[in-house]
Order: C-alpha cells, then structure tokens, then sequence
C-alpha cells in the first residue's frame, strides 16, 4: 500500500471534467469513464498512450508515492496531512498551458511560482518522516544511471528524484510519445482543453492518494481546503 500528496483539481472544477474523459478514469470514485476519441490514433493506441496518467489520476506530484515506514499508520498520515494543509494559504497560477517534459505532454504553469516551488519543498519535507525507505527494486526502477547527480541524490535522500531545485509542476496528460504521434496529440489537447488553458489555477486544497496495492489504480483518500 504506498500514498501521495498530490495536487488535482477540485471535484467540481472543468479542468477535473476535461481531465477524467481524457484520461477515461475518475481518481475520486474510481470509475472507468469512456475516453475521448482522438482524431489520427485509434483508440486502443489512445488507451495505451495514457495508461500511466490513468492509473495514477490526473494530478501533480508533491509527495511522490511512497509506503508507511514501521511505526507508523494511516490515520497518523492523515491526521499529519489535514493539519499540514490547515497550515498553508491559498494561491494562484496567473495561467497554466500545455507543455512536454522529454516525450511526456503535460499541463505545466506558464510562469515560474515561488509560492508553487516553496509548497512542493514544504510537502517533501513534512511528510518525509512516514517515508519507508525505497527497496533496490525501486530504486533500480527509477533508472539511477540516468540521472543527474542531483536528480540520483534526492532518489536516495527523498526517495523520488524530482524535488527541490529538480521539481517541475506539471499534470501528466500522456506517457511517452513518438514523434510521428506528437502534432496529432498536440492538437487533440489544444481543442479537447480550450476553456481552460491559459487561464489561472487555483491552489487552495490538497489530495491524499492511496494505492491499496502495487500496481492498483491510485484513488483520492482524502481532499482538505486550505483555510479562507
């Protein structure tokens, strides 16, 4: 069983709507959804193009998944996550926009946040000392040879190596892609999330996900609001 602190819109919010008929799955019910048709892929190279976002949910990573260490259960996480956010001040992203990291679409911020970057630092720490530390298994998962040293440092120290200096906001939209897929993708989410790209975000609450066992899709455990 592993849990993340994550961002993802609220429940009611468009991006959350246009989020979960592209990927096909809503995090916060666990229901499979049916997935929207992409002009240029059929849908079966549609649904393995997103299969990673889908299991995960649609989100950004703050705490990146991890297992409970020894000693420790879900309600002390619970309790520690409910009073981190009650803790935090709401913010927003003046505009969000499509972006690719390597051969990964995403939903990134179109400009750098101060605020963004300090809450992701402030996540990677609070929630740290619930961390069970990564077996070999994943850490050799994470391709450590492909790192860069900072990147292959904060895997050891962190147990995920995109934090601090490394972290990049972003809502993962796709897995890798080829470049013959990448106009005809770029395209569908230009049109399929129109009425949301750039425009501001809100961050004003915080979600617990859980994956109840290895390889399970990830579902929403619980969202608190930051205070008003």
């Amino acid at each position: 069983m592993r849990y993340a602190i994550y961002f993802a819109p609220a429940l009611d919010h468009p991006l959350t709507r246009l989020a979960n008929a592209w990927l096909g799955r809503d995090a916060a019910t666990g229901e499979d959804l049916p997935q929207v048709a992409v002009d240029g892929l059929d849908a079966e190279d549609f649904a393995a193009l997103t299969a990673n976002p889908r299991r995960y949910g649609f989100h950004a990573t703050l705490k990146a998944p991890f297992e409970l260490k020894d000693g420790t259960a879900e309600y002390h996480l619970i309790d520690a996550f409910e009073n981190f956010v009650s803790e935090r001040q709401a913010f927003t992203l003046p505009r969000i926009t499509l972006g690719q990291l390597g051969p990964f679409f995403a939903l990134i911020p179109a400009d750098d946040s101060e605020a963004l970057d300090s809450l992701a630092a402030d996540c990677v720490r609070a929630f740290e000392p619930f961390r069970a530390p990564l077996s070999e298994a994943d850490i050799l998962r994470r391709k450590p040879e492909k790192l860069s040293p900072s990147e292959r440092h904060n895997l050891q120290a962190w147990g995920y190596p995109y934090v601090f200096e490394d972290f990049r906001f972003h809502m993962t939209l796709t897995g890798p892609t080829f470049d013959a897929q990448r106009d005809v993708l770029k395209t569908a989410i230009d049109g399929h999330f129109a009425e949301i790209l750039d425009r501001p975000l809100a961050i004003d609450h915080l979600a617990l996900f859980i994956e109840t066992e290895r390889g399970a899709p990830f579902s929403v455990l619980r969202i608190a609001p930051f205070p008003r």
